[in-house]
């Protein structure tokens, strides 16, 4: 096993660093995340800040860690630990004589892609937010003028739960309507589909594969308690989970919290993102990509 230290350096604009793989070297010519070799004793942290001023040098200020991905190559198994570099000093040079870069999310990707890369992209493209309705305790008018206020600031992943709630299928009806018009996208919780379907973590341990949804509905997701349901999520192919209570929460009274380093030990490591959930605000954001979170999913605190 290789272990591999990659690094997806994002701009504010959203746009990320790619670098092609120079003469000489296997792949030569083909796309990737830059980034390299973990040597033995080093800290993966370390081997991404080593290869990045080797490479391209820049001094890494501020990085994430993210998802971890194995494939199997003709030469090598590789393991290759994502960080999401989001703060660095100086411009990237090819000091290693590679082109490279700057690919936007909208435009056509480089070609070809390294196939352990090709899978990160579309992880990639989800938001940082996850929010969930609770029309329950808002009333669905105040949920939705909610909705409609945050999907024009920028909001553009949402889960309509509301499972008990008569006004259910309206809500449905006029998110997923709102989802259209500002490029939104929407799960319904346990179905019926929109543009993806969120399990429980009861119904995610019942399936034996990843769901067929129909030709609109491209994300799978589930909730999460443990590193059995995660990896069990892993496992059938699912998009990304929620993973929590990191913190008390009213939508589970009682329910044993993670805390971010139960959080940290379960998250390590998954090949898919990870939102943490359960208690949570905005501002915790920073803390929650610290320990590997993809992001944050959040029922109040989207609507507050």
């Amino acid at each position: 096993m290789v272990e591999v230290a990659a690094a997806v350096i994002q701009r504010p604009d959203g746009s990320f660093l790619l670098a092609q793989r120079p003469a000489g070297k296997v792949y030569a010519g083909w796309w990737e995340f830059p980034g390299g070799k973990v040597e033995a004793g080093e800290a993966p942290e370390r081997a991404l800040a080593r290869e990045l001023h080797e490479e391209l040098g820049i001094e890494v200020l501020r990085a994430f860690p993210w998802v971890t991905r194995v494939h199997i190559y003709e030469h090598a198994t590789v393991m290759l630990r994502f960080f999401r570099v989001v703060e660095w000093s100086g411009e990237p040079l090819a000091r290693e004589g590679q082109a490279f870069v700057w690919q936007r999310p909208d435009a056509p990707i480089a070609e070809p892609m390294l196939p352990a890369n090709g899978p990160v992209l579309a992880s990639l493209a989800l938001p940082l937010e996850y929010a969930i309705t609770d029309a329950q305790a808002l009333g669905a008018a105040e949920q939705l003028a909610r909705v409609e206020m945050r999907m024009k600031d920028g909001l553009r992943l949402i889960q309509v739960r509301d499972k008990g709630n008569w006004e259910r299928a309206r809500l449905i009806y006029v998110i997923t309507s709102m989802a259209r018009q500002y490029g939104a996208k929407v799960l319904v919780n346990g179905g019926p589909a929109a543009d993806g379907i969120h399990f429980s973590a009861e119904q995610l341990m019942t399936l034996r594969a990843r769901p067929q949804g129909g030709p609109n509905c491209t994300l799978m997701a589930a909730s999460c308690h443990s590193a059995e349901e995660v990896g069990h999520a892993m496992a059938i192919g699912l998009d990304f989970v929620v993973l929590g209570p990191v913190k008390a929460t009213r939508s589970h009274p009682g329910a044993p919290v993670l805390g971010w380093d139960g959080f940290r030990r379960i998250a390590e490591g998954a090949s898919i993102p990870v939102y943490a959930i359960g208690g949570l605000r905005r501002d915790d954001l920073p803390a929650a990509r610290a320990v590997g979170a993809h992001g944050l999913a959040m029922i109040s605190g989207s609507w507050s």
